[in-house]
């Protein structure tokens, strides 16, 4: 009894090895003259390198113009705490999951510990300083004081800070908006009620004013 052979399979539609690798080559090539051509519109405008080296450049923070010497990647938590020495601004996570470093870019809240300092450049930059001082505090500052929103004070900038924002963006905010507005901000000890009703009379306050 013969034995029949077993027919091979229809790959005349099958990629092989060979093929892919030459596809895959020029695709490759493809892409490579194309990103060329959009680098060469890209580079067509003059840009301003910075460095690797330090670099004086201007800051513009709480309305006050400062010259500081930075590296590329310093943060601009880094730089006004290290070189400016405003250390209401604090760095606890080090890594933008907490907003304890919450500082106002042009009125916009930010993770200072996740924005380059370079960044800040030609904005106006507001530290927790710059709301207010002891002798004239800013609403929300007082608020916080009065309804007790801060126990243990790492987040308590960065909460004053959203809650400022807010107040600037929405001068009546619902509860609902202000758990909004500080949902990025994590309080460990767990205040966000007193922060809340702070916020709320901050809102009150300025709005009588």
């Amino acid at each position: 009894m013969s034995k029949r052979k077993k027919s091979l399979p229809d790959d005349s539609n099958a990629i092989s090895r060979r093929s892919f690798l030459k596809g895959a080559g020029v695709a490759a090539t493809g892409t490579t003259v194309l990103n060329s051509g959009l680098l060469s519109y890209a580079t067509d405008a003059p840009s301003r390198v910075i460095g690797p080296a330090a670099t004086t450049v201007e800051l513009n923070v709480n309305g006050v113009a400062k010259r500081v010497s930075l590296e590329p990647h310093t943060t601009l938590a880094e730089a006004l705490r290290d070189e400016l020495h405003l250390t209401g601004t604090k760095i606890v996570c080090d890594r933008g999951s907490c907003s304890a470093c919450t500082v106002l870019l042009d009125r916009t809240p930010v993770n200072s510990c996740m924005t380059f300092a370079l960044d800040g450049v030609d904005r106006k930059i507001t530290t927790i300083e710059g709301l207010g001082n002891p002798e004239n505090l800013h609403p929300v500052q007082a608020a916080f004081i009065e309804h007790d929103g801060m126990q243990c004070g790492y987040c308590t900038p960065g909460m004053v800070m959203s809650c400022a924002a807010l107040l600037d963006r929405n001068s009546d905010p619902t509860a609902a908006d202000v758990r909004q507005a500080i949902s990025g901000n994590i309080c460990r000890c767990g205040t966000y009620p007193k922060v809340v009703e702070a916020a709320l009379s901050a809102a009150r306050s300025r709005k009588g004013a």
